[in-house]
């Protein structure tokens, strides 16, 4: 079997979503690949469901103690024997196309160091927003002018969305293992401090923003917080990743201020305000039960199919 893609998938307590992400990537009409299911110690029936794939001869399935999902990506490309890695995590969908747009932006852009494609957002389970990006052209195979400055409304390189050579994931270093949650926006910093970042415009991948043991909704916010901190020497010469990092710590602010974490008073003091939209500079002086009031207010519009974001405009 040729492995020219090694499709790493980290599984903890995904049993509701598991053998949909597995049928997506064993459907991609791109055939060269692997995959290997890292199981982090899950408790539910997540193992049970994928069982009845270890006869496919394209997967392969590690049991492991919990560590986390950093250790649990780290272990799989370490395995890997493809030369190029590609990530998805175990309640994300790809699209058929996903590993072949991929294939032709390697063909194109080969010394890139990660590369992506767009993707979509399935929010509160019902309605799907495609992933914007600045100075995009939506049309056309192309390096990322400024990987910072473009992801200041969703990232451009999202993980489940993303490859890079197993070469160059050491060169970037390691998913961090001190970070439970944001571990991969501080990969993608890393990758875009050192290396172009090369994104194929079609719409491969679904994000399911709300599904169980999402990360992103763990508040963790010291996690967070360590993760804005850790690029305090870098961002003092590059505005760009200052504004980016302001715009993260605009959100760390909101969510501190939602369960009142007093953190939030150290955190917006390193804030430029300059680098954040109008609708930020407003929603970040807000106390909070003015907050708690918008939220409800945001999550009754969702359920009208109307969604609201302080991120564009």
């Amino acid at each position: 079997m040729n492995t020219f893609f090694s499709v790493v998938i980290p599984l903890y307590n995904k049993e509701n979503y598991i053998s949909k992400t597995i049928e997506s990537v064993l459907a991609q009409n791109f055939n060269e690949f692997e995959i290997i299911i890292v199981d982090d110690g899950s408790t539910d029936n997540s193992y049970n469901r994928i069982k009845k794939y270890k006869k496919n001869e394209k997967l392969t399935i590690i049991q492991k103690e919990n560590g986390g999902v950093s250790s649990a990506r780290n272990l799989g490309i370490n395995q890997a024997k493809g030369k190029y890695i590609a990530l998805i995590d175990a309640d994300d969908y790809w699209y058929p196309n996903h590993l072949n747009n991929i294939y032709e932006t390697i063909q194109k852009f080969p010394n890139a160091g990660v590369y992506g494609t767009g993707y979509e957002i399935l929010i509160n389970n019902s309605k799907v927003e495609k992933a914007v990006f600045k100075n995009f052209q939506p049309n056309k195979i192309q390096l990322v002018p400024n990987y910072f400055e473009a992801s200041t409304i969703n990232a451009v390189i999202w993980t489940s969305a993303s490859a890079f050579s197993k070469e160059n994931f050491y060169k970037i270093g390691e998913f961090n293992l001190k970070l439970r949650t944001a571990q991969d926006l501080d990969f993608f910093v890393r990758a875009a401090l050192k290396f172009d970042i090369a994104i194929h415009p079609n719409v491969t991948m679904r994000y399911h923003q709300k599904s169980e043991n999402n990360l992103a909704l763990s508040h963790y916010n010291e996690d967070r917080e360590y993760f804005i901190d850790k690029f305090s020497k870098e961002e003092k010469n590059n505005l760009s990743l200052k504004k980016y990092l302001d715009i993260n710590r605009y959100a760390l602010v909101i969510r501190c201020k939602m369960i009142d974490d007093p953190r939030w008073k150290r955190i917006i003091k390193a804030i430029d305000m300059k680098n954040l939209t109008g609708k930020q500079r407003f929603l970040i002086g807000l106390p909070k039960h003015f907050l708690k009031v918008l939220k409800k207010l945001q999550l009754f519009l969702l359920k009208q199919n109307i969604y609201l974001t302080a991120f564009k405009g």
